[in-house]
């Protein structure tokens, strides 16, 4: 908080706020906490992405641009009436968040707005980002400074005069030049004239910190030649803007050693996974960590069952004591006992004196929201198999009563009653909820399945893969087929897919681990052939190679 300012109480205050580079996990804590408290939200559209999602469902964003949406050049602010807007709302008494790309200290036209604010006596702080000069070359493998403690030089193209090209240009210094990338070698070539040499190695990364990061090692000398035999220039996308960074550190043999996140099993990856947000969060983070991009598509929708009276009955079951055992085969078992619980105004408590078995991790966790820890979760795989081999057989000594209630989907398989019944117990199999085929994703989706688009698709169930087929057609034969076992794969082929990678376990988790495993493969055999590392989707029709996991 500006300890200087006045602090007039009809007025609000704002955050001037860094968002760092580009990805959405660089953000700081602070402000995280401040996104969250914010009444007004004014962004640059190439960073609202990522910071609407840490703000109030009712925050008001008067620029609405996103980074997608806007074609703004790198040296123009996103709207030039910013400064207007935060202060209209901090007179209104508004808690203010004005989030910009990188750091707000590195912001001539935030500077700005920070000196209106103290003109009029608005309290202001700042929370500082990662600024795009410093955290894009640690994304890109090239460390700024050794232990010999060379000195940096950050450099604006846009802003850099004659006298700052020589004198960055004289010295030795690891130069950071902030550019774009139809400027590089107009930059490359002020560097020359002001006196470092033509085969000074040099690293341009664009789109830096996001999975479409991109970084190529050139020298000053030959760095417009580089971009040309890459295809990057000429291009419509010229103006965008990208990270420089010249000086020894920079040679090709180190950021071989040192490029950590362009080199990730997965990365740019767009992985497909035809489940719910809320079903993929889990696996969405893990194939984040790969360097992938989850895009979740809805295949089934959950859906009331048609008659009602039978789940009404086993609710009150629970409450007068008729079962030992209630077991939950998915989370959305738990969400149908707990929407019926809420209809009567029931809440956990219910279950006091019921043993609580979940069939694995996630309904697991599903419970515990819900205020409920079960008493058996499988200790190996987590399926109805699993949880019958952990389900202790019904005894009449320490079983006073010998029925469990079974709430799960109106499709779910046989195998868990069949099991429970061989082991004495008595079951109400209830249908909780129906599935069925959920609606057509957009037009831009299916295209992209059928089109190619995608670089994989994780198929968890046999239902996942026809209802995938059904709703938006089959994925093209460029995409990666990852199944989670036998059965999901002999669907797959039955459509006409070939099945590239087959999870080792029914889990998910272990499916996404097998993917990257066939990604890192893949890219050692490119890297070893002396090809270029591309993604499936990058890859003309009819040239890939058949291959499995």
């Amino acid at each position: 908080m500006n300890p200087t300012a006045p602090n007039h109480s009809a007025s609000g205050q704002v955050t001037f706020l860094g968002a760092g580079p580009g990805d959405p996990g660089l953000l700081t804590l602070r402000a995280v906490e401040a996104l969250a408290s914010a009444d007004v939200l004014i962004a640059d559209p190439q960073v609202l992405d990522v910071v609407r999602v840490h703000a109030r469902a009712q925050v008001d964003t008067p620029l609405q641009a996103s980074a997608d949406e806007a074609s703004i050049p790198a040296d123009v602010p996103a709207l030039r009436d910013t400064a207007n807007l935060v202060m209209a709302a901090a007179r209104a008494g508004k808690r203010v968040v004005r989030a910009v790309s990188g750091d707000p200290g590195l912001d001539g036209y935030v500077a700005e707005e920070m000196l209106a604010c103290a003109a009029e006596g608005i309290v202001f702080e700042v929370v500082p980002g990662i600024a795009a000069a410093v955290g894009v070359p640690a994304y890109a493998g090239v460390p700024l400074r050794d232990a010999q403690g060379t000195d940096v030089r950050f450099v604006d193209a846009r802003t850099a005069d004659a006298r700052c090209w020589a004198e960055v240009g004289a010295s030795d210094a690891t130069a950071v030049v902030s550019t774009s990338l139809d400027s590089v070698a107009a930059a490359a070539g002020e560097l020359v004239s002001g006196g470092r040499k033509p085969d000074t190695p040099l690293t341009v990364t664009v789109a830096g910190t996001t999975t479409r990061q991109r970084t190529w090692t050139a020298t000053l000398g030959s760095v417009a030649q580089v971009l040309k035999a890459a295809k990057v220039l000429p291009s419509p996308d010229g103006g965008q803007p990208v990270i420089a960074v010249v000086g020894e550190r920079c040679a090709a043999a180190q950021r071989d050693r040192l490029s950590w996140f362009e080199s990730k099993p997965l990365f740019g990856w767009r992985v497909l996974v035809p489940r719910t947000k809320e079903q993929a969060a889990s696996l969405s983070d893990q194939l984040v960590s790969y360097g992938a991009v989850s895009h979740e598509v809805p295949t089934i929708a959950v859906e009331p069952p048609r008659t009602p009276q039978q789940m009404e009955r086993a609710v009150k079951g629970l409450v007068t004591g008729r079962y030992e055992w209630i077991a939950f085969t998915s989370v959305n078992a738990v969400k149908a006992v707990r929407e019926k619980f809420e209809e009567y105004g029931l809440d956990a408590r219910a279950f006091a004196g019921i043993k609580v078995a979940a069939v694995g991790e996630q309904t697991a966790k599903a419970l515990v929201a819900f205020g409920v820890k079960p008493d058996l979760v499988p200790s190996g795989e987590q399926s109805a198999a699993g949880l019958l081999e952990d389900w202790p057989p019904y005894d009449p000594v320490f079983d006073p009563i010998d029925r469990v209630f079974l709430p799960r989907a109106d499709i779910a398989t046989e195998t868990l009653v069949a099991g429970l019944i061989e082991l004495g117990w008595e079951v109400d199999d209830v249908t909780a909820y129906r599935t069925v085929r959920a609606s057509p994703p957009p037009a831009e989706t299916r295209e992209a399945i059928k089109g190619g688009g995608f670089d994989a698709v994780l198929f968890t169930s046999s239902s996942t893969v026809r209802n995938l087929v059904g709703i938006a057609g089959k994925p093209h034969n460029v995409t990666v087929i990852a199944c989670i076992g036998p059965a999901t794969a002999k669907t797959a082929e039955e459509h006409g897919l070939r099945v590239d990678v087959m999870s080792p376990e029914p889990s998910v988790h272990k499916l996404a681990e097998a993917l990257a495993d066939f990604g890192a493969a893949r890219r050692d055999a490119a890297l070893e052939a002396g090809d270029p590392v591309t993604r499936p989707s990058e890859r003309r029709p009819g040239s890939r190679r058949r291959a499995r996991s």
